[in-house]
């Protein structure tokens, strides 16, 4: 019998380490959302590393703005950003304060509150697609941008937390280039996912975007 996963909240030094370390390690780990309606948890299966000002793909490449403030930190904060004008995506801040680098949680289980996503992801055909892929993830957990900034070590009251869960261990996690990451961006190998979970979202390259005549 596998023991069960460890409620243990994980501390703002987890978070204040390169975002290459924490990106793995966030693989098997429960994030928890408590929202009005009631708490829901999600285990961690796939997530991409973005290291800021040093990264083309980052949202933080060119410099700091009213959009992407939460990614300079501190640590251990949410950065939730609203992307092609309908879905919102949710990251975990790394690194010291003032480099900005953050992980975006692309997909997971829900382990608790299922009964909560499916309201939220009535078009899911089984459980196990219910936060697969970011947008649904964010869907799923209630996820918008009124949680950005939020403090995911702030105690058992915050929006947000992630517990120490079932870390996966290293034969088990794979890595490979970013989804949907174009330019001088597109080859890095920062996207993590435990090997053959199948709630890992499928992989797509970058397709440039049409220009209008």
């Amino acid at each position: 019998m596998s023991a069960r996963p460890d409620r243990t909240p994980l501390a703002r030094s987890f978070f204040d380490r390169p975002v290459l370390t924490v990106a793995p390690d966030l693989l098997g780990r429960t994030l928890v959302r408590r929202t009005p309606d009631g708490p829901l948890e999600l285990r961690i299966t796939e997530v991409e590393a973005y290291e800021g000002e040093a990264d083309p793909g980052s949202h933080a490449f060119r410099g700091r703005t009213a959009r992407n403030a939460s990614m300079f930190g501190p640590p251990g904060h949410a950065y939730v950003y609203f992307i092609y004008g309908m879905w919102f995506s949710l990251n975990l801040v790394c690194g010291p304060p003032g480099h900005a680098s953050g992980v975006l949680l692309r997909a997971g289980e829900v382990t608790a509150g299922a009964e909560l996503a499916r309201k939220r992801r009535l078009t899911a055909r089984r459980d196990g697609e219910l936060a697969k892929g970011p947008a649904r993830l964010a869907t799923a957990l209630d996820v918008d941008r009124s949680l950005d900034g939020t403090d995911l070590c702030d105690g058992p009251d915050s929006a947000l937390s992630v517990l120490a869960g079932t870390p996966t261990t290293s034969d088990l996690v794979s890595t490979g280039p970013r989804t949907g990451v174009g330019g001088a961006g597109a080859t890095h190998p920062y996207r993590f996912w435990v090997t053959h979970d199948p709630t890992v979202s499928p992989y797509r390259a970058h397709v440039p975007r049409r220009r209008s005549t």
